[in-house]
């Protein structure tokens, strides 16, 4: 028959003469034949018209035929086809194998209809591990993980053992360490731990959980042959930010001869991120090349390069891509924003509106960090008030922090407490740490001490907020608060953390302390740095010591700014460096003021870029000016 290979013929022939497995108790149609051939060419239409033609003459076909038809119904998308090719099945009280119900069960999978596979399931008189498997990975992939877990319960209760699919479907929906034990364990028992999918997926469940080090027990019990597990525990470590561990397992991968796909570089590209490795992430755009136009991978590279700073990098991945979904079009205008380009990312925003998808969360965060770094207060409030008329998203704790951004930065403190209290959901550490900033620079201080009291009550340990308190306290004179703070600090054991600055240099990362002097140009680094400080102060520049704990004497508070970490970075990323270059720094803690107003007096000095990208904002220093606009 035409279309049809001979082979296909011969055997669907074959088996409605003489295989019973799936077959009926009716006469076999010789349309039997014309439906395969409809259906091997994916011609819904006419195989439909088959179908209807055999009811009227109240003919069956085989179990291999109804089997195509379904895959062909799940090729077109057609839900009410697959439904009528469902009822025509079970039509005069007829009872099909346990084989074909199961493609029933995974088509109405596939359509999203769970509950008419559950209605289907609960009605089979027998079922085996694919039934129960097909259930539970559809649970499983809806995030209905509780059920999930209860029909394995019932499985193993009807005496039915869990396969390599069950056990990969299952371990995706445990929320509890203890339930992965148990499963591991099981895993063990019936000798499926080599399986290339359950271990990936045990490697998943133990990274989900957190359990970096048991995910790296699994990796390690056997000799890896495939890489989908090198895959997922280079993936468990990038997620969890250990990108130093992510990137030496990359390297290990590469030398047992392993091929770097897509989802490996996805990983390198995330590690490359929460490191801010631009250089290396740039060695991994080489590779994403061979991968023309893969949306997930130049997303990837989009997320990379906007994060590290280098936004002409990220226009021009932008600009090329083929297709830009959500993701991209989200990524690029928070990357904008947070860079400082606030009039871009708004822009870009408007031109999304027209040609782009629908936005979503992400992308509304990122329209509300541009209003925040250009400090359009009515323009924010337009967004915020209508986000859920206009895109049905109701505002979450992230979207209340960015307008309390910005009504901070306008100095609208008043309106920033009733806005705290108009929250929908609990307000958290961010939330009052961004009313304390606030506070400090508009010099209020009552307001502050209550934001202070406020963090210490969810979190006593939180060191950021005992030290702008002393430092407030202090720049008002208050002595005797100053001394009060630091005696709280004490007796909860509380220390102030050592600012730490990295910067990368011919692919190696450098590492600077304040007083450190573990590095091996120190000496060079400090004399120029003194140079710096001394043409600084001639031009004017005096070191603001309310940056500085404010428990050391005057000569010591200016002696530890001089030697912040974010300085010394600096200062070595200029004698590495060429001027045409940009100095990219990333640091564990805020900036402060006086490294502030430093960056940008030596990056006019020096005609320079300097990119620094502390925990809080992004700061682009450019001709004696910063892209946050001097709020930090």
């Amino acid at each position: 028959m035409k279309g049809v290979p001979r082979r296909l013929l011969l055997l669907a022939t074959a088996w409605s003469r003489s295989c019973s497995y799936g077959a009926f108790q009716h006469n076999v149609a010789p349309e039997t034949s014309l439906l395969l051939s409809h259906c091997y060419n994916r011609d819904l239409p006419r195989a439909m018209q088959t179908l209807d033609t055999m009811e009227r003459r109240g003919v069956w076909a085989d179990a291999i035929a109804y089997s195509e038809l379904i895959k062909c119904c799940l090729a077109h998308k057609a839900v009410k086809e697959g439904k009528h090719v469902h009822r025509h099945i079970f039509s005069n009280g007829y009872q099909p194998k346990m084989f074909l119900i199961n493609t029933l069960l995974n088509m109405y999978v596939k359509f999203n209809l769970l509950e008419e596979a559950q209605i289907l399931f609960d009605k089979m008189h027998e079922r085996n591990v694919v039934s129960w498997t097909t259930m539970i990975s559809a649970y499983s992939h809806v995030k209905l993980n509780d059920r999930a877990m209860e029909l394995l319960i019932f499985m193993l209760r009807d005496g039915i053992l869990p396969n390599m699919y069950t056990f990969s479907s299952v371990l995706r929906a445990c929320e509890r360490l203890c339930d992965i034990t148990q499963l591991h364990s099981s895993i063990l028992k019936v000798g499926l731990e080599s399986d290339v999918f359950v271990r990936s997926a045990l490697i998943d469940a133990y990274s989900k959980m957190g359990e970096l080090l048991e995910a790296l027990g699994v990796f390690r019990e056997m000799v890896t042959g495939d890489s989908v597990v090198w895959n997922s525990i280079i993936a468990a470590f990038a997620q969890h930010s250990d990108g130093d561990e992510a990137l030496s397992l990359y390297k290990s991968m590469r030398r047992a001869g392993f091929f770097a796909d897509q989802s490996t570089l996805t990983s390198v590209l995330r590690a490359c991120t929460s490191l801010s490795l631009l250089e290396l992430g740039r060695q991994a755009h080489v590779h994403v090349l061979k991968f023309n136009q893969d949306l997930i991978l130049n997303n990837a590279l989009l997320d990379m390069y906007c994060k590290c700073g280098s936004m002409e990098d990220a226009k021009f991945i932008f600009n090329r891509m083929a297709g830009k979904d959500v993701i991209s079009w989200s990524t690029m205008i928070a990357g904008l924003a947070q860079n400082g380009y606030s009039t871009e990312a708004l822009n870009l925003f408007d031109s999304m509106k027209v040609s782009g998808p629908r936005p979503n969360y992400i992308t509304i965060l990122g329209v509300l960090f541009a209003c925040s770094h250009a400090g359009l207060v009515n323009e924010g409030w337009h967004y915020f008030r209508s986000m859920k008329k206009l895109y049905g998203i109701d505002p979450g704790r992230e979207h209340y922090c960015c307008m309390l951004d910005l009504l901070g930065r306008a100095g609208k403190l008043d309106e920033m407490v009733t806005l705290i209290h108009e929250m929908t959901c609990e307000p958290d550490v961010v939330t009052w740490r961004t009313l304390l900033d606030a506070c400090r620079a508009h010099r209020n201080l009552d307001l502050a001490t209550y934001a202070a009291k406020e963090i210490t009550k969810l979190d006593q340990h939180d060191t950021g907020a005992y030290v702008l308190l002393s430092n407030i306290y202090a720049n008002s004179k208050r002595w005797d608060d100053v001394a009060e703070v630091r005696r709280t600090m004490s007796a909860r054991g509380i220390r102030k953390a050592p600012g730490c600055s990295w910067i990368e240099v011919n692919n190696q990362i450098h590492a600077f302390i304040v007083g450190d002097k573990s590095h091996p140009q120190i000496d060079e680094i400090n004399r120029r740095l003194n140079q710096y400080i001394r043409r600084l102060t001639d031009a004017g520049y005096v070191p603001d010591t309310n940056f500085v704990l404010q428990d050391l004497g005057e000569e010591q508070s200016e002696y530890s700014l001089r030697h912040h970490s974010e300085k010394l970075a600096i200062v070595f990323g200029i004698i590495s460096f060429p001027r045409e270059k940009t100095i990219r720094i990333w640091k564990n803690l805020k900036i402060c003021g006086d490294c502030h107003i430093f960056a940008k007096l030596v990056a006019k000095l020096e005609q320079r870029h300097i990119v620094i990208r502390d925990p809080i904002r992004y700061h682009h220093f450019q001709d004696g000016v910063c892209s946050c606009g001097d709020y930090w």
